[in-house]
């Protein structure tokens, strides 16, 4: 019996790329308001692949962003690990939802991902506050339905492609 499961090598890509997004440089006046890729790239694949995609990956994905940023270490893991624990554990409901429901939960995903970040800076003593703070979150809520689209895209071409070679 052949599973119909997405190759792992298809998560590893898109995380390599939300991470690639998440530290290009761009020009001053269009960094605020960045979507936060990797969060979205977590949330997607822990509800869509819970078995594969989990806290592990979460905790990995936010050192590399720690370790890329220059940031305090462990800040980003942190909230990466809270956001993907609350996608896992609500995962079979937040599949269901009608897309105008799991963006507006991707986007309160997305926030707690920021709070976490923000208190983890004020613990250090380099609070940032401000609409820099908070417009990534409505950038990334703008943008969640397109990269949802197209990440369910390229899953479904990877799940037809393997369906066929085996």
């Amino acid at each position: 019996m052949s599973r119909n499961r997405t190759s792992p090598l298809m998560l590893w890509l898109t995380l390599l790329a939300a991470l690639v997004l998440t530290v290009v440089p761009l020009p001053a006046l269009v960094q605020p308001f960045r979507p936060p890729f990797m969060t979205m790239a977590i949330i997607y694949w822990c509800m869509m692949w819970p078995s594969l995609c989990g806290l592990l990956t979460a905790f990995v994905a936010g050192i590399l962003i720690d370790i890329l940023y220059g940031s305090l270490l462990g800040q980003h893991a942190l909230a990466l690990v809270v956001v993907a624990f609350l996608v896992l554990r609500f995962h079979l409901q937040i599949r269901i939802f009608p897309l105008w429901q799991l963006t507006v939960t991707a986007t309160l995903l997305m926030a707690v991902d920021s709070f976490f970040v923000f208190w983890s800076d004020g613990i250090a003593g380099h609070p940032v506050g401000g609409i820099e703070r908070w417009t990534p979150v409505l950038a990334g809520g703008i943008a969640w339905a397109p990269v949802m689209a197209l990440l369910d895209n390229l899953r479904l071409r990877a799940e037809n492609r393997r369906r066929r070679f085996s």
